[in-house]
């Protein structure tokens, strides 16, 4: 081992206290854990350098002899050779106090919260518009009611596994360190179950299908997601259950698009309401609205009918109805209707650019 001045590798002046000789330590010690710097020599060699002054420099005693005669006087039994105590990544939050934040001493917490479920639910854009209230089947992973969740048989309890002694893993050797891993003989439960129940096998939990009433919004679209809390599956050995997402997935519709809260539509016009100008009915999501179309509306010109659109997620306003007027030709003319048009044919090509042309067409029209 390295030979450096202890207080130099801890990066602390002499008169450093306790708490700032156990900080800087800390900070080192995570920093060059071998465990979260497999195969770096380098690390473990610093690693091992900081354990080394720590195990002097917190012992009063051992730190006395330090100041006094340096490496020397660390020469006898309990001197200063390198034993921290403690092999593994764990041990060393458990010495400052934040075990608990990593399962305490290498142990696997056996409390574990239920999956979240996913559900896709298909509605037409008329429910989307109203909104719905839905029943949904789910199957789910649900708490065993024969055993309560503990997966014995009826009068048996679980058996903490000797393996492990109920911590769910077990310690190796590799070189210089030891290794911790999941048991193999309970799979990291801590326990080992000898008569399991009937009804789940020792599972804990059984799977069953549950009705559920979901109440769909107004104005929700594709991609729109619904939690709905504590109804995924049940946890383990008690723990809380997870939740349920449904996710929208609107039907395309036959007459509309939808883009946003608005509603985008089209409607066909002859000629001669388009050149005349004429009122319409428009289909609507809810029904039908008359639409005035002025004369001389050209094909592929667009109308707004306000507040026919879909209203927005939250209430907040609803959306509008465009209209897309589009010129229909008739594929075939009786006598009347051709005699007509050919007159008109005939003003067109005497002068199309007269002021008193539209005139001229509602005289051939009517």
């Amino acid at each position: 081992m390295s030979k450096r001045d202890y207080y130099e590798v801890l990066g602390v002046d002499r008169g450093a206290d306790d708490n700032e000789i156990k900080r800087a330590y800390r900070r080192l010690a995570v920093q060059y854990h071998p465990d979260k710097n497999p195969d770096d020599h380098d690390a473990e060699e610093k690693f091992k350098e900081a354990a080394e002054a720590y195990s002097v420099l917190s012992d009063q005693q051992k730190r006395s002899r330090y100041d006094r005669f340096g490496h020397s006087g660390l020469g006898g039994p309990g001197g200063g050779a390198y034993d921290p105590g403690f092999t593994n990544i764990e041990d060393i939050f458990d010495l400052f106090g934040f075990g608990d934040m990593f399962g305490g001493s290498g142990r696997r917490q056996t409390v574990q919260r239920g999956a979240d479920l996913r559900y896709d639910y298909q509605i037409t854009l008329e429910e989307a518009a109203s909104g719905k209230d839905a029943k949904i089947d789910i199957p789910r992973l649900e708490t065993c009611d024969e055993c309560s969740g503990k997966g014995t048989a009826e009068g048996s309890e679980p058996e903490t596994c000797v393996t492990c002694g109920g911590n769910g893993q077990t310690r190796y050797q590799q070189g210089f360190f030891s290794v911790m891993r999941t048991c193999p003989n309970c799979s990291g439960k801590g326990q080992i179950i000898k008569d399991p129940c009937r009804e789940c096998r020792g599972a804990g939990r059984v799977e069953k299908t549950k009705t559920l009433e979901v109440k769909i919004p107004a104005g929700v679209d594709s991609g729109s997601r619904l939690r709905v809390g504590g109804e995924g599956e049940s946890g383990v050995n008690g723990g809380p259950s997870g939740d349920l997402y449904v996710f929208i997935h609107v039907k395309e519709h036959e007459i509309f698009e939808r883009q946003g809260s608005n509603l985008y539509t089209s409607a066909p016009v002859s000629f001669a309401q388009a050149a005349l100008g004429a009122e319409i009915e428009v289909k609507t999501l809810n029904g039908t609205e008359d639409l005035k179309i002025p004369a001389g509306t050209q094909t592929g010109s667009v109308f707004r009918i306000k507040g026919e659109g879909m209203p927005a997620l939250g209430g907040r306003g609803t959306g509008d109805l465009f209209v897309a007027v589009t010129l229909v030709t008739p594929k075939s003319l009786n006598k009347e209707q051709r005699k007509l048009l050919e007159k008109l044919a005939e003003i067109e090509d005497k002068d199309f650019e007269d002021e008193g042309f539209m005139d001229k067409v509602r005289n051939i029209f009517n």
